[in-house]
Formats: structure tokens, C-alpha cells, sequence
């Protein structure tokens, strides 16, 4: 393979590997935890937040913080999760994304 094919080789999977990650950018994930539910896009910034208030007693608020941290994290391990599953064809990389 001489140099110029290889080039526009790596240009194609350069444009291809910033088409997936606009698309991983642009999907949202969803973690729970009892009653806390928090959305994040493909970026890992919260997008939304739901707390069934029904179910919280105002003395309950340290351990409803607890649970938002815990859907946070959920949500965010299944970006990396989509993240590395969408991205694997690309080979591993070190700092790509």
C-alpha cells in the first residue's frame, strides 16, 4: 500500500470515528437508584434530574443525596460502557476520546 492510500485511509477513519462520537454525544443515558432517575448525554453532563418526591421524607435528604451520586455514576459508567462498545472498531487508541 504506498503512502497516499494510506493517508486517505486514515482520513476516512478519522471522519468516521468523529461521526461516532457526534452520535455518542448526542445519546442520552439513563441511571436509577430508588427514586432518582438522572439523564446524561454522550459529553457525561447531566441533562436531567427526577426525584420521586412521593417517596422523600424531608429527613431523608442526606440519603437522597447518596442516591443521586449513585445515579450519576450509574449513568456515567453507561456512557463508557456505549462509548468503548461504539469505538472498539477503531482500535485502542490511548487519549483518543
Amino acid at each position: 500500500m504506498n503512502m497516499q492510500a494510506m493517508l486517505k485511509q486514515a482520513q476516512n477513519m478519522q471522519k468516521e470515528m468523529l461521526r461516532v462520537k457526534d452520535e455518542i454525544d448526542k445519546t442520552t443515558f439513563e441511571g436509577e437508584s430508588s427514586f432518582v432517575s438522572v439523564t446524561v448525554n454522550g459529553k457525561k453532563e447531566i441533562v436531567d434530574v427526577v426525584i420521586n418526591a412521593d417517596e422523600v421524607d424531608k429527613e431523608d435528604l442526606d440519603m437522597l443525596s447518596d442516591l443521586f451520586v449513585v445515579a450519576t455514576n450509574n449513568a456515567m459508567k453507561k456512557v463508557d460502557e456505549y462509548t468503548e462498545k461504539k469505538m472498539a472498531k477503531f482500535g485502542n487508541i490511548p487519549g483518543l476520546f
